[in-house]
């Protein structure tokens, strides 16, 4: 990754135990950033299944000067995954917060937004939502109509326009990313690959590095990758002193059948300081007398839309694989 590896030191000898963190990842390939500043080196776990994860502090295990195997993964203080009844895929570890890209246009989806709100609210991560590509003014205030039901939840919503105006969008954003280990998530189109490389010099050299390195096809780019924070005074830090952005790839569902039904009711904002009140201590909140949140719903002070929400994760919660 140009720039960013500082110059080899000797590398432990094979079965000598080392510490680092994961850079990247592509299916069982991980590049990991070794705890004593030398170069990366392509892992892969021990054992068929892998649990490790962009973020993730490792133990590993040299087995060549460029390669070895993860043989343990240290304590996480989070851990931000999708998943459906059949299968998981994770997005990162150790994460400070969740930045949300929208875009004017073209249209961004409510249901992937109000996912990953859940999902940063169940894992105790501040959401940062960017609208993008403020300068098309013709849909901006269709927009911003559609975000203020979200700014008054409490979410900050930060406008920019990164392609237009790089100096300001680049000055905002920072303000907000640094220091902060950071997951970037966005559909296709929003402008995400824009913003990685208006923060991230020399973004799209290191990618075909990371790419190489991994193994995964130059043109690979669907692969989850950590990058640093450049320093306040422009230079390239060490790995996590300025804090880190993680891009990861576009995608057009988020589920969460891992979330118990506790843990998305608390989830919701607007819910939490209701739920005490409902007639029963075990309340679904979709077809109980006496619920607090079905009564905010229908008297206004709860959108319909966020309770819809909420009872289809429960549903897709419900799901098992026979």
């Amino acid at each position: 990754m140009s720039g960013r590896a500082p110059k080899k030191t000797p590398r432990a000898s094979a079965g000598t135990r080392t510490g680092g963190l994961v850079v990247a990842a592509h299916g069982r390939h991980y590049l990991v950033a070794p705890e004593d500043g030398g170069a990366f080196l392509q892992c892969f776990p021990r054992g068929k299944r892998s649990e490790v994860a962009v973020g993730d502090r490792v133990i590993y295990e040299p087995t060549s000067a460029d390669q070895g195997v993860i043989v343990e993964i240290g304590e996480r203080r989070n851990l931000l995954y999708r998943s459906d009844q059949y299968k998981s895929k994770l997005f990162a570890a150790n994460l400070d917060q969740l930045l949300i890209v929208l875009a004017t246009e073209p249209h961004f989806s409510e249901d992937l937004l109000g996912r990953a709100l859940v999902a940063a609210e169940a894992n105790e991560l501040k959401p940062l939502i960017v609208l993008n590509k403020i300068d098309v003014t013709v849909a901006l205030e269709g927009a911003r109509r559609r975000l203020q039901a979200y700014r008054a939840l409490g979410y900050p919503v930060i406008e920019a326009s990164i392609r237009m105006q790089p100096d300001a969008a680049r000055e905002l954003l920072t303000e907000h990313l640094r220091g902060h280990a950071t997951l970037l998530l966005g559909q296709s189109g929003m402008g995400k690959s824009t913003l990685v490389n208006l923060l991230i010099p020399d973004a799209d050299v290191a990618t075909r590095e990371i790419s190489t390195a991994l193994n995964s096809g130059r043109h690979t780019t669907t692969f989850t990758r950590l990058y640093p924070l450049p320093a306040a005074d422009g230079a390239v830090a060490v790995i996590g002193s300025a804090g880190a952005l993680i891009d990861s790839p576009g995608f057009q569902e988020f589920g969460l059948h891992h979330l118990s039904e506790g843990r998305l009711e608390r989830a919701f904002p607007e819910f939490r300081p209701l739920l005490p009140n409902c007639r029963f201590y075990n309340c679904h909140h979709l077809h109980e007398p006496g619920c607090a949140i079905l009564e905010a719903v229908a008297d206004g002070r709860i959108r319909r839309e966020r309770h819809a929400l909420y009872a289809q994760l429960v549903h897709e919660a419900s799901q098992v694989v026979r």
